[in-house]
């Protein structure tokens, strides 16, 4: 068995880099645009960290749906 080798393990801080990297830095390749604002999905306010913890917190509100089913 190698030693060396790192075991994958889920933590904060893995978490909270992948959240940092999509939600809040901005990318150059993407003219200054965050991947998340790629997207279409902002998040607005002086602190983008509380802004998304705020959010975390409520339900999602769905006002339309976007592709209906037909029955």
């Amino acid at each position: 068995m190698n030693k060396r080798k790192a075991k994958k393990k889920e933590t904060p801080i893995l978490t909270g880099y992948q959240i940092f990297h999509n939600c809040i830095r901005e990318h150059e390749a993407l003219e200054g645009k965050t991947p998340a604002e790629a997207c279409g999905i902002k998040v607005e306010g002086n602190n983008k960290w509380l802004t998304l913890i705020q959010n975390a917190c409520h339900p999602t509100k769905v006002y339309k749906e976007i592709n209906p089913t037909k029955s």
